[in-house]
């Protein structure tokens, strides 16, 4: 059996759009028919589960029951588990997995574990990064720049910030590109992925009448954002190959 492979995405800070990485996350494993699941910390009401709620659970991650569903079944045949991390607890979460023993399965290899690490404009980010990187022994940590809010980064000194990303050995970046507002604010009412969104189906997979035009935005980010999961070789993390795609979704 392979060896299960578990995603965290997070940050300290909140609305720095971790949860709508989750989305591009969980749609670029689909086209790659990587069997995923998802839990969403944002209980009890949910964020990630309005878009994906077919293979999303809510739950509270500071408790040792929903830390058992998690756990306990990473062995259950779905090749990925995506935790979209409550904003303010990355590092109460990595913490948990110290605790719990997690952190030295990764590092003895028996599981596969990646951090999105969503970073914000503010200094305090750079911060985070230092912290964080006390977990990383063994996993593959990713500092993601998300311009999903038109962030501007503009209080990063860039030598400051390579005296952080240097600290950490193997650390890789990313960036996601902004995309056209008035076509994120239709997602987000038709709450649909962007797949889906794209081919216009709406919730139950039905016939949809989204915009045209604002479909077309979305495909071409979700076709950027989908190349930086490439240049990474993300799907080599499943053991698995990324489905060949046209220059856009």
């Amino acid at each position: 059996m392979a060896k299960p492979v578990v995603i965290v995405v997070g940050a300290d800070k909140g609305g720095v759009g971790k949860t709508t990485v989750c989305r591009t996350l969980l749609d670029y494993f689909s086209v790659n028919k990587v069997q995923t699941r998802a839990f969403d910390t944002e209980s009890p009401r949910g964020t990630l589960k309005r878009f994906h709620s077919n293979i999303t659970e809510i739950v509270d991650m500071t408790t040792t029951a929903d830390q058992m569903r998690i756990f306990d079944t990473l062995n259950s045949g779905l090749s990925v588990t995506v935790i979209d991390v409550r904003a303010g607890l990355l590092s109460v979460a990595l913490n948990s997995l110290r605790d719990i023993g997690f952190l030295d399965s990764v590092k003895s290899g028996q599981i596969t574990f990646a951090v999105f690490h969503i970073l914000g404009p503010s200094i305090a980010s750079l911060d985070e990064i230092a912290e964080t990187a006390n977990f990383m022994n063994g996993a593959k940590y990713f500092l993601v720049k998300n311009f999903i809010n038109d962030t501007q980064f503009f209080q990063w000194d860039q030598s400051t910030y390579d005296s952080y990303f240097h600290r950490i050995k193997g650390a890789t970046e990313l960036t996601i590109p902004k995309l056209n507002e008035m076509a994120y604010e239709q997602v987000e009412v038709a709450s649909v992925s962007f797949v889906n969104f794209v081919a216009n189906k709406g919730p139950l997979d039905e016939i949809a009448n989204y915009s045209f035009v604002l479909r077309g935005y979305v495909r071409h980010w979700l076709a950027n954002v989908w190349s930086e999961y490439d240049r990474i070789d993300l799907t080599d993390l499943t053991g698995t190959t990324a489905v060949p795609r046209s220059s856009e979704t």
